[in-house]
């Protein structure tokens, strides 16, 4: 079957199965990412997803390790596509995105193109890089929900600055605005 047929029958597949789809949170699946790590690459995937159909083709795949400074060969895109795509679709979903970083950190890469790419797209490593014991584990584990209150409140103070700075932007335009009336 080739690639174009493969595509034809994925999109049949999916207008045949109606509303199946499970929701996909990626900040509960991926516990090793920290929120700020998940909105920097969700930034970047939609960055590169230039088609706006949720998924990074080969031509995107391309275009985005060419931007990163790691071209790479048709063979070495579709190796790259091929070790994290889990539905045998041919692209890359945000998830199977994601999963690409959380397997570096775990150092489970074996394509030397994803390697570069997970060094590439570059956010502070904040997530669990494998508990050398049993207490440190169960430590981190205890300690990731505090982590992520604190990410949300944070993401909360933020906001609210943001929002104090553009109000008081306005009121300082509408006085200046006052004076040419």
């Amino acid at each position: 079957m080739s690639e174009l047929e493969k595509a034809f029958q994925r999109r049949q597949d999916v207008g045949a199965s109606g509303d199946d789809r499970k929701i996909f949170n990626p900040y509960s699946e991926f516990p090793e990412l920290s929120r700020k790590e998940i909105r920097e690459y969700e930034k970047t995937f939609k960055k590169y997803d230039t088609s706006r159909d949720g998924f990074l083709d080969l031509m995107e795949l391309k275009y985005l390790m060419e931007k990163l400074g790691s071209p790479q060969t048709h063979i070495g895109l579709k190796a790259m596509i091929k070790e994290v795509d889990e539905d045998n679709d041919g692209v890359m979903s945000f998830r199977e995105f994601l999963l690409i970083f959380v397997k570096a950190t775990r150092g489970d890469l074996h394509c030397a193109g994803l390697q570069s790419l997970s060094k590439s797209v570059d956010v502070a490593a904040e997530g669990v890089h494998g508990a050398k014991g049993f207490f440190e584990a169960h430590i981190n584990q205890q300690s990731a929900s505090l982590k992520n209150e604190q990410e949300i409140k944070a993401e909360q103070v933020e906001k609210r600055k943001e929002r104090e700075a553009a109000a008081k932007r306005r009121a300082d335009f509408k006085a200046k605005s006052s004076i040419f009336k």
